[in-house]
């Protein structure tokens, strides 16, 4: 790191103390309100006479309503402003989430879960783009890891705290069952932390009064020497993002990326409940493990991508370790100590493929295209979120187990490393590195 780049990390560490976890605290309550559905199958499917493949699919549609909003909501947040958009939609997801409480069949269940899908859309492209506007491609490696440990730490907190929810409220409680306290102690934070964002964070550089005059235009000289090294073929309109391949082939790459995640995310309490039994505060404890071991690997490798100013290996190594992870989980499926070692594996290379994408798509896009290309990767690979967990209930109820499934999601996966590794080298990954 050279003395310039070393003079510019106390501006970046406040940037970071200002943005970074409120931003977490925000990306772990919208993971959570995601993925808990998870837990509430292990009691929600016998409450309601509700197949595998009915949760599968319930699970599933929830993305739906997320790809065919993801676009619209990041470009209306670009129109109106992050503060009042991220604040809307995270109010109205809450809400939804929360509502989840009141399924009683399997079509309730679909039409909540699309609209929850709906709402939360513009979340994650939302903060991405918004993060653009504050670092430079250089250091958005380890910003987007620290930003995306709020997966795995929800993994972490929300594994223990869902299967207690579940003990505890077991008797219940005002009339609720536990998966039904579930939903509404995990969604009405997320209004509360909607609220928040008003106050919490501001616009861009430009509208931040805790910045000096002189940090603001050290970050206006950072933001415009980036756009500047922004290669001269990257789009630099909507229609110019759709019409390139290499948008495409990230939203691709992004989707083997998400197949394996959210395999994970929907089915490892299932996978542990079929190794260790019924007790949802033992699934809770052991579903941490995972997650716990992928937040630690997440940021290294977002440290050793920056400071190498290497993209391609740092994402495909990942997702090859979680295609192993997969495997292993599933031909040890009945040896709980091996099949928790493969899992572990696989949520950590899954998991750290997430945010070593990002940084990829600074050489495909101008400021000016972002919001929509953006959205256009995120939503083109979360077609995964619908295709993997319904797959996956498809598969169990044919086959009677998951093996063939994760099998299948491994092969993926390996497929998303070598379409990684077929994006020709450049010595601009970054605009610099190690900054």
């Amino acid at each position: 790191m050279d003395n310039s780049a070393r003079a510019l990390d106390p501006v970046y560490r406040k940037v970071v103390w200002h943005l970074i976890p409120y931003i977490f605290v925000c990306y772990f309550f919208n993971y959570l309100d995601r993925v808990n559905v998870g837990f509430a199958k292990l009691q929600m499917l016998d409450d309601l006479h509700l197949s595998e493949s009915a949760y599968g699919l319930g699970a599933g549609i929830f993305f739906v309503g997320y790809i065919l909003f993801g676009v619209p909501s990041n470009l209306m947040l670009a129109k109106v402003g992050a503060r009042r958009w991220l604040a809307l939609i995270m109010v109205l997801w809450g809400a939804f989430s929360a509502s989840l409480l009141l399924v009683r069949d399997a079509h309730t269940f679909y039409v909540i879960r699309f609209l929850t899908g709906a709402t939360e859309a513009g979340f994650f492209p939302g903060i991405v783009l918004y993060l653009t506007r504050w670092f430079p491609s250089a250091r958005r490696g380890r910003i987007m890891a620290q930003f995306m440990a709020a997966i795995p730490l929800s993994g972490v907190i929300g594994g223990p705290l869902s299967g207690w929810m579940l003990v505890h409220f077991g008797g219940g409680q005002a009339n609720m069952a536990a998966w039904q306290w579930l939903f509404l102690l995990q969604g009405v934070p997320t209004i509360v932390l909607g609220l928040g964002v008003l106050m919490a964070l501001s616009n861009g550089v430009e509208t931040a009064s805790w910045l000096s005059d002189a940090e603001r235009q050290t970050l206006r000289d950072e933001l415009e020497a980036d756009r500047r090294a922004t290669p001269t073929t990257a789009a630099d309109s909507f229609a110019k993002v759709i019409a390139n391949p290499a948008i495409w082939l990230l939203g691709v790459i992004y989707f083997c990326v998400q197949s394996g995640v959210y395999a994970i995310n929907f089915w490892l309490p299932s996978i542990i409940k079929a190794s260790v039994g019924q007790d949802p505060a033992v699934i809770g404890w052991l579903s941490a493990i995972p997650y716990l071991a992928a937040s630690i690997f997440m940021v290294l490798v977002g440290r050793s991508a920056d400071a190498r100013a290497e993209r391609r290996w740092h994402l495909a190594v990942p997702l090859l370790m979680g295609a192993g992870g997969l495997i292993i989980a599933a031909a040890f499926a009945a040896n709980i100590v091996v099949a928790m070692i493969g899992l572990t594996f696989a949520t950590m290379g899954a998991l750290t493929g997430l945010p070593m994408l990002w940084p990829l798509s600074s050489r495909y896009l101008t400021a000016a295209a972002a919001a929509g290309g953006l959205a256009l990767i995120n939503s083109t690979g979360q077609i995964a979120g619908f295709v993997s967990p319904y797959f996956v209930g498809w598969v169990k109820d044919a086959a009677h187990s998951t093996n063939p499934a994760l099998y299948s999601l491994a092969g993926v996966m390996v497929f998303g490393a070598l379409l990684t590794l077929s994006i020709r080298a450049k010595a601009r990954d970054t605009a610099a590195p190690a900054r």
